[in-house]
């Protein structure tokens, strides 16, 4: 059995990590480690038609945010890492600077300290200079920032295929492969992305269009 903590932050875009853990929920072997912040709750009942009980059951097991002496606080319960999603600033701050004061840094810092995969959905934007900075030393620490830009190679039909091919491609990460993700030009995957001509006319063709 694979362990995966995911930890949904208080940004706007929760639906990443509900999305994530709906995914993992089906996956055969997949035992998923679940933080909600408290800005997390609050914002899954701005955003979403989800409440917070329904969010919860999506998990294995849920931990509180406050729990500091949680399993996943040590590093000799193994893990196969860690998915934020969504990433807030301050969660990125926290993680970039190991600020270890609640579950969600602390489960982070502990997988960058025993080199399992920490992968940030860090969600904000215009950034200044402290955001790129912030990602620049999560990085250094060992993290993956992947902020939620989509791609539309696969030709995304709505937002929740624009959501869905993200976290996909956040799982392809962990190694991961829930059959979700649309691969460009991939022979052995059922839902291979391949190039389109005519995009709209007078707009142009994507005969020439690299590869993603």
């Amino acid at each position: 059995m694979k362990r995966l903590i995911v930890a949904v932050t208080g940004a706007s875009g929760v639906i990443y990590g509900i999305r994530a853990l709906e995914i993992l929920r089906a996956q055969a072997g997949i035992e998923t480690h679940v933080i909600l912040s408290p800005s997390a709750a609050r914002t899954i009942a701005e955003e979403t038609d989800y409440s917070i009980e329904q969010v919860r059951a999506l998990g294995d097991t849920i931990y509180s945010h406050k729990d500091i002496g949680a399993a996943i606080s040590s590093g000799s319960f193994r893990t196969e890492g860690m998915l934020v999603a969504p990433c807030s600033v301050k969660t990125l701050s926290g993680i970039a600077n190991s600020f270890d004061e609640e579950l969600v840094v602390r489960a982070a810092d502990v997988c960058l300290k025993e080199r399992r995969k920490v992968v940030l959905l860090f969600r904000e934007t215009p950034l200044h200079a402290g955001h790129i900075d912030l990602m620049a030393q999560a990085t250094r620490n060992g993290a993956i920032v992947m902020p939620p830009v989509p791609g539309f190679y696969h030709r995304p039909r709505s937002v929740d295929d624009i959501v869905t091919q993200t976290v996909g491609r956040a799982l392809d990460l962990f190694g991961i492969d829930a059959q979700v993700v649309k691969r460009w030009q991939d022979p052995e995957s059922t839902v291979a992305a391949k190039p389109q001509r005519a995009v709209r006319a007078g707009v142009g063709s994507v005969d020439d269009a690299d590869p993603p």
